[in-house]
């Protein structure tokens, strides 16, 4: 590959990750996805960026592309009772699906992205491996990558630190060098999703809290306000630490942090990485949530899916969420969490 689009945010990774490609030979162009109205301003600070870098910059606006892919699957998770992330809706569908086939068109030959995570090529397969930073690794979001795409795409910052980065930064005088991360979900700055999903129209479905004995512990104010593990909140008097331990139709019920543990994970809409399709049960490390620790456990081939046997039960597995599987570094796949059990 010569020519890359690069996924430009308006943040450091992705201006960082133009100026590496462009000491490495590439020829680059930048570009931002325009995703809602509040986008405007990661916008033009990319805009900035690329000018600074001196490379050409697109802006998609793709405002109905993003309701359609993300916000929607967004509400209809959470009216089904489960948890869902929005992020990775979002790089299957748009980052990693419509910009790069956008960039294809427009005559590149790839696309490179600010995630930390490094795709490696061997024996004619293309691999996700974890980053050199531990602490900043993207690839739980990157699960569902093809092999299509990753033979198409770059992760400069994969061998770098966050620190290195940002030193980079500072020595070429990038616009973005001293902007924050973000730690949101774009569209929801604030963090309050219930209020998010009212003002969109989502209308909250009544039900009771159900305790650990059975007992109708009183009305909720919508089942899509709570998820597993939850504690605070709950506006409950039980005389005891109380949690979400589940859902059933559109009750919330709820039990001891004990109730929480589940040894045995099904996840469904699975994809592998080094290999097309499990045949049989194989030893490996998964993540349940987004965090830097992976749990060992067995992966068993089922219909529709796999079976996820851990060695420790997992605490507060949550439908909706991501389960992603490792080999150590080499990302195996992953997919989405449907039930738990123990």
């Amino acid at each position: 590959m010569k020519k890359i689009l690069v996924a430009m945010s308006g943040g450091v990774d992705s201006a960082v990750s133009v100026l590496l490609l462009q000491e490495q030979g590439y020829e680059v162009g930048g570009a931002t996805m325009l995703l809602q109205p509040c986008g405007l301003a990661e916008a033009e600070g990319a805009k900035i960026s690329a000018a600074h870098l001196g490379v050409t910059f697109h802006l998609f606006d793709w405002q109905t592309e993003f309701r359609e892919h993300v916000i929607d699957p967004f509400k209809a998770v959470y009216a089904a009772g489960g948890t869902p992330n929005p992020c990775i809706f979002c790089n299957k569908q748009l980052k990693f699906g419509k910009f790069l086939d956008h960039a294809l068109a427009l005559g590149y030959d790839g696309i490179a992205t600010g995630h930390y995570a490094r795709v490696r090529e061997e024996n004619g397969r293309f691999l996700l491996y974890t980053a050199k930073d531990k602490s900043k690794d993207q690839t739980y979001m990157l699960y569902h990558l093809s092999q299509q795409q990753l033979s198409r795409v770059l992760f400069p910052m994969g061998d770098h630190t966050k620190e290195q980065g940002r030193e980079k930064a500072e020595q070429a005088k990038l616009p973005a060098a001293k902007k924050h991360d973000s730690q949101d979900i774009c569209f929801i700055p604030d963090g309050d999703y219930l209020r998010f999903l009212i003002r969109d129209g989502l209308i909250p479905q009544p039900g009771h809290f159900i305790g650990p004995k059975g007992e109708d512990l009183g009305a909720h104010k919508g089942l899509e306000a709570y998820t597993m593990g939850q504690r605070r909140g709950l506006e409950v008097a039980y005389g005891e630490r109380i949690y979400v331990v589940g859902k059933q139709g559109s009750d919330v019920l709820l039990g001891s942090n004990d109730d929480l543990f589940s040894s045995r994970v099904f996840a469904e809409d699975v994809n592998f990485i080094p290999f097309d399709t499990l045949d049989a049960p194989i030893r490996a490390q998964a993540k349940l949530r987004y965090t830097p620790n992976a749990a060992p456990c067995t992966i068993h081939p089922a219909e529709n899916g796999v079976w996820l046997e851990f060695d420790a039960p997992q605490r507060a597995v949550t439908p909706g969420q991501a389960a992603v599987f490792y080999d150590g570094d080499l990302v195996l796949g992953g997919g989405t969490i449907r039930e738990a059990s123990v």
